[in-house]
């Protein structure tokens, strides 16, 4: 019990601390206090400028009325007032912290992981001895010293230290949340440095062969622990979800195989590939006897795993602080939607930064919150937010619902009867030939026939929505417009290509631009006409 406690008793400090202050942390030097006559109080600091006017806009998409907006020099600021908790932001933090960048380091290291020896004056063969005794002690890990190890702390210590100081900063973040699930399922609390190795701590990181997430569950592997994949969300990317499943993954393998560095083997390169690694080595199964028979890649992950851990341990040692997180995860809290909804719509009405937003909601591909029959999708917010967004959740709502119904609607509700033509099939005719010749697509002649093949018959009718063609009556510079209103010809200018020339005029090819001028390459002289036609 007392484990939980601690993380419980943590939480609340975290909450406190983080209300009661506003923050702890350090402070952005470019952004300035408030004055205490200003009377908008419930904007966030950072969104306060010289304002001009406050005045209520009028939308053209039917904006409820609650909805009030504050018109800066700069900007127009949605005013949704909740409480007066002042939002501080440490600029160069969040920078770090939204763009994540280093997961391709991260795996480039593990998969190519050089044991040569490394010198570092400021770590002693003697005291890392000391040190990776210590560890083993008080984890359930097989932590020995051997030259190897030794090779790789000392390397990341010297050769990535900026890396690394980021990752730890990431880790404030992310690891309070790691904890609590492996202290839920019985598991040792350092398993949270495998999402560093694994990922970079980027819950977005997609390796080479499609595995995703802060775990890297691959597709079928993430179906088996209950994530989901579709077209709006990827579980494998929702922090929660995907460390839940990770540890009930990392349970099984360890109830089969009796050893965590195995087990860590196993999570990096399968149950499969460790058999066949302890029957080659003659059936030993401490992993670095093993080791030589396993993947490349997973030869260099429990070093890299263990590196992590001893930097991460005694990162105090070596010199790297932490200012801590932007947001504690208990500064952060969720709701279920009610209705489809997108972050973009959340930030502009809650003003939230939207790399903000996608930070604490990285499962959603498209920045869309679905509302799916049996599924319960929610938005993560810091808490102060979540009060705006509480407090004002039906003109929220109604301004997605307004700007969503004003979007673009299916092509056929925007033509008008004038816009169409009727189309008769003749001898000679395919859909790929009438669809270049009105610059429409193939695919949009079907869909406006109900056509479900390619086959045409003579005679049969069509009905084409036409692009329009340029007809400017005096025409653009560098072409020639005829009686018709139709361009016959076109003098090329600095920068033209066939491929951008075509662009200009629907129903033309490149191919089309080659025959008509007797051209045999594509490159094009200033001031030389082209025909535009047979």
């Amino acid at each position: 019990m007392q484990p939980r406690y601690y993380l419980m008793k943590t939480r609340v400090l975290y909450l406190l601390i983080f209300l009661f202050t506003g923050s702890s942390y350090a402070q952005d030097p470019g952004i300035t206090e408030k004055d205490p006559k200003d009377q908008t109080n419930s904007l966030p600091t950072r969104t306060i400028r010289i304002i001009d006017s406050i005045t209520v806009q009028k939308f053209d998409n039917d904006l409820p009325k609650s909805i009030v907006a504050i018109q800066t020099k700069d900007s127009l600021v949605f005013d949704l007032k909740d409480n007066s908790l002042a939002r501080r932001v440490d600029s160069i933090w969040l920078a770090n912290l939204y763009k994540n960048d280093l997961f391709e380091e991260i795996y480039g290291s593990v998969t190519q992981l050089d044991y040569s020896p490394v010198e570092y004056e400021e770590l002693s063969t003697e005291v890392l001895k000391r040190r990776l005794e210590e560890l083993n002690a008080r984890t359930p890990f097989n932590i020995e010293y051997n030259p190897l190890l030794e090779s790789v702390i000392k390397g990341y210590l010297k050769n990535r230290r900026p890396t690394m100081a980021r990752l730890m900063a990431l880790s404030d973040y992310y690891f309070p949340m790691f904890e609590e699930e492996l202290d839920r399922q019985g598991l040792p609390l350092e398993l949270k440095y495998l999402a560093v190795v694994e990922s970079a701590l980027d819950p977005r990181a997609t390796s080479r062969v499609g595995a995703t997430g802060l775990w890297q569950f691959m597709f079928s592997t993430g179906r088996l622990f209950g994530l989901e994949v579709n077209s709006y969300v990827d579980e494998r990317s929702d922090p929660i979800m995907a460390t839940k499943a990770a540890a009930k993954y990392l349970k099984s393998l360890y109830s089969s195989l009796g050893d965590w560095d195995l087990a860590l083997a196993a999570y990096n390169s399968g149950p499969g590939n460790v058999s066949k690694a302890i029957r080659r080595s003659g059936g030993y199964q401490n992993y670095w006897n093993i080791r030589h028979h396993l993947p490349r890649e997973t030869a260099g992950y429990v070093p890299a795993f263990l590196a992590t851990m001893y930097i991460f341990e005694y990162a105090e040692e070596h010199g790297f602080k932490s200012s801590g997180p932007r947001y504690p995860y208990i500064a952060t809290d969720t709701l279920k939607v009610k209705q489809m909804i997108t972050l973009q719509q959340v930030a502009t009405l809650t003003n939230l930064d939207l790399e903000e937003l996608e930070f604490l909601n990285p499962s959603y591909k498209y920045g869309i919150i679905p509302v799916v029959k049996d599924k319960n999708y929610v938005l993560r917010l810091p808490v102060e937010a979540m009060g705006v967004f509480v407090n004002n959740e039906e003109a929220i709502y109604a301004y997605a619902k307004a700007e969503f119904n004003n979007r673009e609607k299916p092509l056929p509700e925007f033509f008008k009867q004038s816009d169409k033509i009727r189309y008769r099939v003749r001898s000679g005719d395919y859909l790929g030939k009438i669809a270049e010749k009105y610059g429409v697509s193939v695919s949009k002649i079907k869909r406006w026939n109900g056509l479900r093949s390619d086959r045409l018959r003579i005679g049969q009718r069509l009905t084409i929505y036409p692009r329009k063609l340029n007809s400017e009556p005096t025409g653009k510079k560098g072409s020639t417009v005829t009686s018709e209103g139709i361009n016959k010809s076109y003098t090329v200018k600095t920068g033209d290509s066939l491929w951008s020339i075509s662009q200009k005029f629907p129903g033309i090819t490149v191919d089309q631009l080659k025959k008509w001028n007797d051209i045999s390459s594509t490159k094009l002289k200033p001031g030389m006409t082209l025909k535009l036609h047979k």
